[in-house]
């Protein structure tokens, strides 16, 4: 009996010190309330009264102005956003303050890499064309805003591309060898062969491995910028897609995610009239994409997309004020989406089909020059 009495005493002493500390702590807590309850009221004391006298809108999340007339926004009131360019038509130098000033050996490497990627993509197609290669999107027309944009970024920056950003990767220094491998799926195959063919992806060069789902990728990007926001460290990420990938959902959410969690992200919009089949009249009614940046609270630009040199210009700037201000940036580049037949010479603007629907050549045509001006 004893024995008990010794072990359970212990037990005792400390259930009553645990009860008394238990009673301590929330009697402190009782003197403690008025003084939080005071805190809170100086607190809304402090704060400014809402004035009801004054006539301007006090909402949040909205700059505004009170108006007495009853009167809808017109969509095509307000003028179209300018198109940005260097150069004019013939590739001359407009205004000698926006010239870039490039080394000639770093604009001779512009020609080389546009020519180059333009003979891969010849072989390439014709291949897909005799089956070889099950799948081949060609980037003709669209060689500016591969090159210009690439030599804008920095080596360790993280690129998000879609199907035709074959160029910024050949900028980057990925082989033909690669670029060949990949599309056949062979050994070589970085990717070992689970890729379909123009799915790309190089962990050295920092470029994401492209997926086929449009828009996957924009709401990927803003995860890794803001990754890289968190690092903070000078680097930052760049996404490209289509005209008609900004349509889909994923474009709206990477777009408010980015400007709301201030990322260093360059969204970088290829508007070549086309989604694939799809004119931009049947995909929005609305001036563009770079139009739905000041919407989402970011900064919008419109570049002419087959001037090289202002779309360097233009990746530049808001490369040097993403990483410095922790800000995302929309860049609509336009520009053309061209084929060229194989029984022709001639460069053809690219609607539905490489030709009309009655099997006839498109009457507009541009030549080789004008394209990579």
């Amino acid at each position: 009996m004893a024995a008990i009495v010794s072990s359970v005493s212990p037990a005792s002493k400390m259930f009553r010190t645990c009860f008394h500390a238990a009673c301590g702590a929330a009697a402190l807590n009782a003197s403690r309330l008025p003084q939080h309850r005071a805190f809170r009221l100086n607190a809304m004391h402090r704060q400014q009264p809402f004035d009801s006298t004054l006539e301007k809108p006090q909402f949040p999340g909205a700059s505004a102005e009170f108006v007495d007339q009853l009167e809808f926004i017109e969509p095509n009131v307000i003028s179209g956003i300018p198109v940005y360019r260097v150069m004019d038509r013939q590739g001359n130098i407009i205004n000698p303050s926006q010239d870039p000033q490039l080394p000639k050996d770093t604009v001779l490497n512009f020609y080389q890499k546009m020519t180059l990627l333009n003979t891969m993509d010849r072989i390439l197609y014709e291949s897909q064309r005799q089956g070889r290669i099950s799948f081949y999107m060609t980037n003709y027309g669209e060689e500016g805003t591969h090159i210009g944009s690439a030599a804008a970024l920095e080596p360790n920056d993280m690129v998000f591309g879609q199907y035709r950003e074959a160029g910024v990767l050949m900028y980057r220094g990925f082989p033909l060898d690669s670029f060949m491998a990949q599309c056949y799926a062979n050994t070589d195959d970085l990717g070992k062969g689970r890729q379909m063919p123009v799915h790309y992806g190089s962990r050295d060069l920092n470029f994401v491995t492209i997926s086929s789902p449009l828009a996957t990728q924009i709401p990927q990007a803003v995860g890794a910028a803001y990754a890289i926001k968190r690092e903070n460290i000078n680097r930052a990420v760049i996404c490209y897609f289509g005209e008609g990938a900004a349509s889909e959902g994923d474009a709206h959410a990477g777009f408010n995610f980015s400007a709301t969690l201030e990322c260093p992200l360059i969204f970088f919009c290829r508007n070549n009239g086309y989604a694939i089949s799809t004119p931009t009249n049947e995909q929005y009614r609305g001036d563009g994409i770079a139009a739905r940046g000041p919407g989402y609270g970011m900064l919008s630009i419109r570049v002419d997309g087959n001037d090289v040199f202002a779309v360097y210009n233009v990746t530049k700037e808001a490369r040097r004020r993403a990483v410095a201000e922790n800000q995302p940036f929309l860049i609509e580049a336009m520009t053309y989406r061209l084929t060229k037949l194989v029984t022709q010479k001639n460069w053809y603007l690219k609607s539905s089909f490489p030709i009309d629907m009655n099997g006839k050549a498109m009457d507009v045509s541009f030549n080789q020059r004008n394209v990579l001006h």
